[in-house]
């Protein structure tokens, strides 16, 4: 299998490369059909690790889903709420709903068996720790004669 680098997945193609920024998903939430916005990630590496880091503030841990499957992390988010008030008569009834999701593609040498996730301060942290073997494997040039 190939060595690929830890990057999102792309989850859409825009139709023509010219009016790609004007209709941006971003740019146009209501006409795309999406009333989410993709939170910020970072992407660490050091000897050890591959870090990600969401900020996702103001969403409860709880709401919060992190699946892998084969060699794809995702992160996604999913709340509705609805508020129904009787009073002097009048009646008022609101929802709400908001989501995300998240892929990347989590390289060879990370031991998926060992991920783990932690939550603080609007900030959700996926440590992916790379295989001890990794460490270990030489690195030389070799000669043609």
């Amino acid at each position: 299998m190939e060595d690929r680098a830890m990057l999102p997945t792309i989850t859409r193609r825009s139709f023509s490369p010219f009016l790609s920024n004007l209709f941006d998903d971003d740019f146009f939430p209501v006409l795309t059909g999406r009333n989410s916005s993709m939170p910020a990630v970072n992407i660490k590496e050091n000897e050890k690790f591959f870090t990600l880091e969401l900020a996702v503030p103001g969403i409860d841990k709880k709401d919060l889903k992190i699946d892998i499957n084969e060699d794809v992390l995702t992160i996604s988010h999913e709340t509705k709420n609805e508020v129904e008030e009787n009073q002097d008569g009048y009646k008022r009834k609101e929802f709400s709903y908001s989501s995300f999701c998240r892929s990347f593609y989590v390289p060879e040498n990370v031991n998926i068996e060992k991920i783990g996730a932690s939550y603080k301060d609007g900030i959700l942290t996926v440590d992916l720790p790379k295989n001890e073997e990794e460490k270990n494997k030489i690195s030389r040039q070799v000669k043609i004669s």
